[in-house]
């Protein structure tokens, strides 16, 4: 049965490592890197780069777009004719002149005119009249629609109304009339024949724009493109960009697609065996909880899948992404090292599709180091911002000195590339939100929960001090003891205090029975059998288990109440019993355990055993205090109270000093001067 179940384990373990890699290689980018870091102005780091195979050189986007704006600009321009306007304007010289007084003109006078300014108006409108100007030069070529067929012209030709002012007078040069006066009215009455067509016209620019070709020459397949050691510039540069855009657009055979997919597959799942074997070796508490291991491996996807949108959608926000949000969540809940290593292992991943990816690397790396090595205590506002302050620090020195290695000066950097550094810090100030969220889904617990758990303001705390205070001090002091001696061996001292405030709210169900809470001297295991005593003491265990599950406490908080007392003997009531009767059974004057299986929970369990006990000392003194904790501590270790706890002798050893220096302390012991 039991190799049943670690053939299950080990199944669960690699289908998560299949499908994390199968996700991770599946949110690519679908395009392909080339394989060379450059950057302009720079030498030419790697062996000499011969043309894989033949390709066009493209020209570069200044280039083809000066030639695109020289074509639009030099492109020939349509207009429409409206041929109604010249018999329109005529008759509206013709209603003018009949409106005029000419009783003293003859009508063949008249008609000579009315002739001339024809001609005028015909001169005018076969040519074509213009009364919006466009900002052409005046040999710039023209297309005139008549009678759908496109008469050539020069923008010169047309007329624009600063045009009609040079008409002739002396056309219209006669006796009866003021030949200026005439050519001002019928300035007034011209109207513009001529349309720009802009549809026609945007349509010719666009075809004309279409024949101009985006590359200049071909590389041959084998030909060299640029040695170890030449600078990166010119027309090399722009060959190696059409190379590298070449291998972005390259399209793949089926074969080719195939390879390139199993080598990516590899890559990513020998990154991810890692971090398994990681835990496996060095974390295998977390290694054997599947929760915890899901947990860390969403995580990493989270942050890659999060890279790879974003580089689909743009490469130069790459920096927005706040990759060291997760050695930050990681230390939260478990601890710096696995935080690191995991960061480690994501943004390996990540350099397959991030462009430089030498400094990407290196940028990302510096960043989570600083994250692991700042203060842990992130539960504190100040702490988290001066953490966020760092790492977009690491940001800018690191962008500042790529900058001035690859550019060999400052000037012209990129300050956008600042703002992304900010965002990217503030976006870290998320984490908060994410603990909380992360915390009610994997039922995780951080260090911000247990600083809301340590509140003695509590509610439970509150009723714990109401109806069992004497229990609740005594917590209070064996919180003190425990957080001191995790501080003392590297334990966690937040949980452990945490655990040391809350291990005994099961004595509320019967605070009576318990002496720290006889005030009174009355003690009412006077009245009970030794067998039902030791159920009272034992079964505040159980209380505490069900008291803490009903007021939602942490798994991790209800560890410490489950296994404070490990398997040990009520030996008090154990002893009486057997006075009575020497057959009594020692099974039922035993905790149900079970043992403690941590530093914290080991921890907890001495220093609950030697602070009650230290209560029954009458004139403590430094040696009976020295006595009572080496007798209790050695007596725990001596019924293996501590096999399952990761704890070494060394370090109980360290245990029992300080907390014989505490309890020196709280006592108050002094040096006995001579009377």
């Amino acid at each position: 049965m039991n190799s049943l179940y670690n053939y299950q384990n080990i199944t669960y373990r690699i289908i998560l490592l299949c499908f994390c890699t199968a996700l991770t290689v599946y949110v690519f980018p679908n395009n392909n890197r080339f394989k060379y870091d450059y950057n302009q102005g720079e030498p030419w780091d790697y062996e000499t780069l011969y043309a894989p195979f033949s390709f066009p050189i493209e020209k570069d986007k200044q280039s083809l777009k000066q030639e695109r704006q020289s074509v639009s600009d030099l492109a020939p321009r349509y207009f429409k004719v409206d041929e109604s306007i010249k018999d329109k304007v005529y008759r509206d010289w013709l209603i003018n002149m009949s409106s005029r007084n000419t009783d003293s003109i003859s009508n063949s006078e008249i008609q000579d005119i009315n002739l001339q300014v024809k001609d005028i108006i015909s001169q005018i409108y076969n040519v074509g009249y213009l009364e919006l100007p466009l900002e052409l030069e005046d040999g710039h070529p023209v297309f005139i629609e008549y009678n759908n067929e496109l008469i050539a012209s020069t923008y010169g030709n047309l007329y624009k109304p600063s045009d009609l002012g040079s008409l002739k007078f002396d056309k219209l040069n006669f006796e009866s009339f003021n030949s200026r006066e005439l050519v001002s009215e019928l300035i007034e009455l011209l109207s513009p024949n001529l349309t720009y067509d802009r549809d026609l016209t945007d349509l010719s620019i666009k075809e004309e724009v279409g024949k101009i070709l985006t590359t200049r020459g071909v590389v041959a397949e084998g030909a060299r493109i640029i040695a170890q050691g030449e600078i990166v510039e010119g027309g090399k540069l722009q060959i190696l960009n059409t190379l590298n855009n070449t291998y972005k657009s390259q399209t793949w055979t089926d074969s080719q697609y195939t390879w390139k997919l199993s080598g990516y597959i590899i890559l990513v799942g020998m990154a991810y065996t890692m971090l398994i074997l990681f835990l496996w070796r060095y974390r295998k508490t977390i290694f054997d909880n599947f929760r915890k291991l899901f947990f860390i491996f969403f995580n990493i996807l989270v942050v890659i899948i999060l890279t790879a949108v974003v580089v689909n959608i743009d490469i130069q926000y790459i920096f927005v992404v706040p990759v060291c949000i997760l050695p930050l969540i990681l230390k939260a809940f478990f601890d710096a090292r696995l935080g690191l290593f995991a960061h480690v292992i994501a943004i390996f991943i990540l350099s397959f599709i991030v462009p430089n990816s030498d400094e990407y690397l290196f940028l990302q790396m510096m960043a989570g180091i600083v994250t692991i090595l700042s203060n842990s205590e992130i539960y504190k506002r100040a702490n988290l911002f001066l953490t966020v302050a760092q790492i977009i620090g690491i940001y800018f020195l690191s962008y500042f000195s790529f900058y001035a290695i690859n550019q060999g000066g400052v000037t012209g950097w990129e300050w956008s590339r600042l703002g992304y550094f900010v965002l990217c810090g503030l976006a870290m100030l998320f984490v908060w939100p994410l603990i909380y969220i992360f915390e009610k889904i994997f039922g995780l617990v951080s260090d911000v929960s247990l600083l809301e758990l340590s509140d003695t303001n509590s509610k439970l705390l509150k009723e714990l001090s109401n109806k069992a205070p004497g229990t609740f001090h005594h917590s209070l002091n064996v919180a003190n003891i425990a957080e001191t001696v995790a501080n003392e061996i590297g334990a966690n001292a937040m949980l452990v205090r945490v655990g040391a405030l809350y291990h005994d709210i099961g004595k509320m169900s019967n605070p009576t029975y318990f002496t720290e809470n006889q005030g009174s001297g009355i003690n009412p295991h006077n009245d009970l059998d030794p067998e039902d005593s030791a159920r009272i003491i034992i079964d505040h265990t159980l209380n505490g288990i069900e008291l803490a599950r009903k007021h939602n406490l942490p798994d991790r908080i209800i560890d410490f109440i489950r296994t404070h007392h490990g398997d040990s003997l009520v030996y008090y009531f154990y002893s009486k019993a057997k006075e009575d009767n020497p057959d009594v059974s020692k099974a039922n004057f035993c905790y149900p355990g079970p043992k403690p299986f941590s530093q914290e929970t080991a921890i907890l369990m001495i220093a609950d055993s030697v602070e009650a006990a230290s209560k029954s000392i009458k004139n403590p003194t430094s040696i009976k205090i020295d006595t009572l904790v080496s007798k209790i501590i050695d007596g725990q270790v001596d019924s293996g109270q501590f096999l399952n706890a990761n704890i070494t002798f060394k370090q109980i050893e360290t245990i029992k000093t300080v907390i014989k220096k505490k309890l020196a302390s709280i006592y108050h012991l002094r040096i006995e001067y001579p009377e």
